[in-house]
């Protein structure tokens, strides 16, 4: 990756994800332009970038080997996005989830750009084959799905469209890789990619325990925060399976292969998240943590800062 060290990269979309994942670049020795279709959101997220990276210096948790001051001049605001997409070799997308709406960028930007430049979309849960269905080229076209806040939590998933050449894959790769990031490969499409069909199948069994009465929302969080995630932040379920009886996977699966099924089969339906559970469960949570903005803001700084001390223990 030494060879790209100083080269450009085009954020496409300045929201909460373009930001981050310019910080994130930057932070890698990166020359990031950041482009919103919204005269000033670009300079405005400068402002913001601004603000974030001096306080994180200021508290020891800035990201690289720049200092704050070194990182944002390597930063541009654009609202002309052939003038922002200008000596790009990897452009990330994050403009909001909507599937028209990423089309369409796609579409722009491959009329704009050489047949060598990544294009990359940082959607959450829309198909690759799907995404990129409007651009002509679908060789260079990945998807790298970011967790939210990106600065903090370093996993990207890497989900290619059935036509992504595999050197598209390990550039996309390496830069994250390069840049601190924890890439990992899908080897292909699926809906939800790896992340959120875990989460998913997590956040489900937790609603459901809830919603019947078997445990309030404290405590199956607790069962989480104080148990499954201690060692899940460290160590991945398959190898907790494998570490989890003397002679390991095979010795796990012997022992409890029966009582997986079993308890498996007890699994209820899709919850509808809806209705009057839903309500009760809302309710349950704002009386824990009020939906009030300053709460959910602290709260979230406090998140953010767990987060930058648990990267730093697993460095």
């Amino acid at each position: 990756m030494s060879s790209l060290k100083g080269k450009i990269i085009t954020v496409v979309g300045s929201g909460l994800i373009g930001r981050s994942w310019a910080m994130v670049f930057l932070s890698g020795g990166y020359k990031v332009k950041i482009y919103d279709n919204k005269p000033g959101q670009a300079s405005g997220a400068i402002t913001e970038i601004r603000k974030q990276l001096e306080e994180l210096q200021q508290a020891k948790m800035l990201r690289g080997n720049l200092s704050a001051a070194e990182q944002l001049s390597l930063l541009s605001s654009h609202d002309d996005l052939q003038q922002a997409l200008e000596g790009a070799f990897f452009v990330q997308e994050c403009v909001f989830e909507d599937l028209e709406a990423k089309q369409t960028v796609f579409l722009e930007v491959e009329n704009l750009v050489p047949e060598s430049v990544i294009i990359s979309s940082s959607t959450s849960c829309l198909m690759p084959s799907n995404v990129f269905s409007r651009v002509q080229n679908r060789t260079r076209c990945i998807i790298s799905h970011p967790v939210n806040p990106p600065y903090y939590v370093r996993l990207v998933e890497l989900v290619p469209h059935p036509e992504t050449l595999s050197a598209v894959m390990d550039v996309a790769y390496s830069l994250m890789t390069d840049v601190g990031q924890a890439p990992v490969r899908l080897k292909k499409e699926i809906d939800g990619f790896a992340l959120n069909r875990v989460q998913y199948a997590i956040i489900a069994e937790s609603w459901r325990l809830v919603q019947d009465g078997v445990i309030s929302v404290k405590d199956i969080d607790l069962v989480m925060s104080e148990g499954l995630g201690m060692r899940y932040a460290f160590i991945g379920p398959i190898e907790t399976m494998h570490l989890n009886a003397p002679e390991g996977m095979e010795d796990y699966l012997q022992r409890y292969n029966e009582g997986m099924k079993r308890v498996l089969t007890t699994f209820g339906p899709v919850p509808d998240f809806s209705g009057e559970p839903a309500a009760r469960i809302i309710k349950e949570v704002c009386e824990l943590i009020p939906s009030e903005h300053e709460h959910l803001t602290a709260r979230r700084e406090r998140r953010d800062h767990l987060l930058m001390g648990l990267a730093k223990l697993k460095k």
